[in-house]
């Protein structure tokens, strides 16, 4: 479309405005394509009986079975678990994952909720440097990253490979379903965030997001601003 020399940005502003999206219905509705629904996975429902079956099996090994509740949303079965013995909350697989991190990555914020009453460290590491936020924000739990947020989980930690959680929020915008732009968002508006912080690739979480997905100009609320106001 071309303009006449005469254009004026703020009239069209003034006038078309509510056309603008803004806020978490910011991202264009063309990021994804039928390709990229078809391609996403759906999980897996299983029956009541086979969630019980599961339980049954590892009966004898608590930790095992803590784990695998806490990835399930299995919320019963975590707190009985932890009423039991309430140490649980603090075991881990081989590497390195907690309860607390496999709620996060699964997106069960109920069972986070439940963790972290228990008394659950918000901030626990895996062997690579994972804590559950950037698990959460792996895979875009909006809500669960909102709720460790909220607890104390460290916004700008970083990795072994120097990751943060923003780096991760930016990689995964490939499904409508996983909140990725509403992670961002809420990330980048976060008061103590640091958006230029470097991986072990020296990239910035922007420059992954440049590469990997729709979403970058979010990084536009954390650009400098240039004032226009005279002085």
């Amino acid at each position: 479309m071309e303009f006449p020399e005469d254009f004026n940005q703020l009239e069209l502003l003034s006038t078309h405005g509510h056309l603008i999206p803004r806020g978490a219905n910011s991202f264009w509705s063309g990021s994804t394509t039928k390709e990229d629904d078809e391609e996403e996975e759906e999980e897996e429902v299983h029956s009541e009986e086979w969630y019980q079956e599961k339980e049954e099996n590892l009966k004898d090994k608590p930790e095992e079975l803590i784990l695998w509740a806490a990835e399930n949303n299995r919320l019963s079965t975590v707190c009985r678990l932890l009423t039991a013995d309430p140490l649980l909350v603090h075991c881990c697989d081989e590497d390195g994952y907690t309860p607390l991190h496999r709620a996060a990555y699964s997106g069960h914020v109920d069972v986070v909720f439940a963790l972290i009453t228990a008394g659950s460290k918000v901030n626990p590491r895996t062997i690579d440097g994972w804590t559950p936020l950037h698990s959460a924000c792996r895979w875009s739990r909006v809500t669960v990253v909102s709720f460790l947020l909220q607890h104390g989980a460290e916004l700008n930690a970083q990795t072994n490979g120097g990751l943060t959680p923003l780096h991760l929020a930016a990689s995964h915008t490939s499904s409508p379903k996983t909140d990725s732009a509403h992670t961002l968002e809420l990330l980048l508006s976060q008061r103590h965030l640091k958006p230029g912080l470097y991986s072990r690739n020296s990239e910035t979480a922007s420059e992954v997001a440049r590469r990997s997905g729709p979403h970058h100009f979010l990084f536009e609320m954390v650009e400098d601003c240039v004032s226009v106001v005279g002085s």
